[in-house]
């Protein structure tokens, strides 16, 4: 290992750099996002906003799996590479990923379950700087507490080879996993909401067909929904707003979008592994 931890790279300008601010401004979030008990989802489409914007949107998703907080032990993350081209799916060469809040173990047995696929790459470059998947961690570790972490900074990559990198990740009630994507940037509020509108119904549809206009993470995105029809996965659409309607001015938003995944329930004795 060539690095112990990553440190994190966006507190105090995505989310508060103070642990006893983040800690309260995340609860608070989730604490607004509570819904009644419902089943639990197997993954979640979140954005990766600064939290002013796009937080209470994700807390939407994360308040989800409040009762979950002593079955899942390891979340998947994926997210789209904003500051470094890469090709394929990076995995960090390190152990641990810190946030204010604490530090979170990369699960390594799942890293090298991986490193024999083509388009999985180690690049630390691709994750020192990214904020795609750092901005979801702090929510994680309110919701769940103790948790391993599979971060994967997603390039250039077919959403074929993120499905199949899903595939061998995707376990049982123990692992969650999360896509980090904001929707459609710097448009008009009026034409945002009306393609948001148009994604959000294609995510519902499982249409894995997303462009990188339409979501900074469509790759992961369409990654995700290709595992999930094959899995006969349902979505329910959990919030759709943007900039204009959290902290910003209506001339340039960025869209966001929380949305769940959830297996069919198990009949008989007819076990999916």
């Amino acid at each position: 290992m060539s690095t112990h931890f990553r440190p994190a790279a966006v507190a105090g300008m995505f989310y508060p750099d103070s642990p006893q601010r983040l800690g309260r401004e995340v609860a608070a979030m989730l604490a607004d996002a509570a819904r009644a008990p419902e089943d639990c989802p197997k993954a979640l489409i979140v954005p990766h906003a600064g939290y002013v914007y796009s937080g209470p949107v994700a807390a939407s998703a994360f308040a989800m799996l409040t009762r979950r907080r002593d079955t899942i032990r390891r979340v998947v993350l994926l997210g789209p590479t904003h500051r470094v081209a890469v090709r394929g799916l990076a995995l960090p060469d390190c152990e641990a990923f810190a946030t204010p809040l604490g530090s979170v173990p990369v699960d390594l047995l799942a890293a090298d379950a991986l490193r024999d696929l083509p388009q999985v790459i180690v690049s630390d470059p691709a994750h020192r700087q990214e904020h795609s998947l750092e901005v979801e961690l702090p929510f994680l570790q309110v919701v769940l507490g103790e948790f391993s972490l599979l971060p994967l900074a997603v390039g250039e990559a077919s959403p074929d080879a993120v499905a199949e990198a899903l595939d061998r990740l995707w376990g049982g009630p123990e692992t969650l996993i999360v896509v980090s994507s904001d929707l459609s940037h710097y448009l008009p509020y009026e034409d945002a909401r009306q393609i948001d509108a148009g994604t959000a119904r294609q995510i519902g549809d499982l249409d894995p067909m997303i462009n990188h206009y339409q979501a900074c993470g469509a790759t992961p995105v369409n990654g995700l929904l290709l595992a999930a029809r094959k899995r006969g996965l349902q979505v329910r659409r959990l919030d759709l707003r943007n900039s204009g309607d959290t902290a910003g001015d209506r001339r340039k938003v960025v869209g966001y979008g929380a949305f769940a995944f959830f297996e069919a329930p198990q009949k008989g004795n007819h076990h999916v592994h």
